[in-house]
């Protein structure tokens, strides 16, 4: 009975150390996430509401109205000049946006 239970106390200290790295390789990989990309663009996701201009190639958001350069026009094919909230990644330097997602706004 007590080499079951010397066993079992084992198999629970090998899980925790388990659990612990991987939860601290975890911390890593988010922690790069706020880091920018060799083009420059945030690998950090945003979501930024807007209108996509008639033409489909520039973003102006409701916050401040500032207009965006739409790296991916095609993403946004067919809602050219609707309110739009965008998931994106977001170049600041270029007053850029590389459309991930986006859905219509309220």
């Amino acid at each position: 009975m007590k080499k079951l239970m010397a066993i079992c106390f084992a198999v629970a200290i090998m899980t925790c150390g388990i659990a612990v790295a991987q939860d601290t390789m975890k911390s890593d990989n988010m922690k790069s996430d706020n880091t920018k990309s060799d083009s420059g663009m945030s690998k950090k996701t945003s979501k930024v509401t807007g209108k996509i201009s008639e033409d489909g190639k520039s973003f102006v958001g409701d916050s401040d109205s500032k207009t965006w350069t739409i790296s991916n026009p095609d993403a946004v094919k067919g809602h050219e000049g609707h309110h739009v909230t965008l998931t994106a990644h977001v170049d600041a330097d270029k007053s850029e946006v590389h459309v991930m997602s986006l859905k219509m706004a309220k």
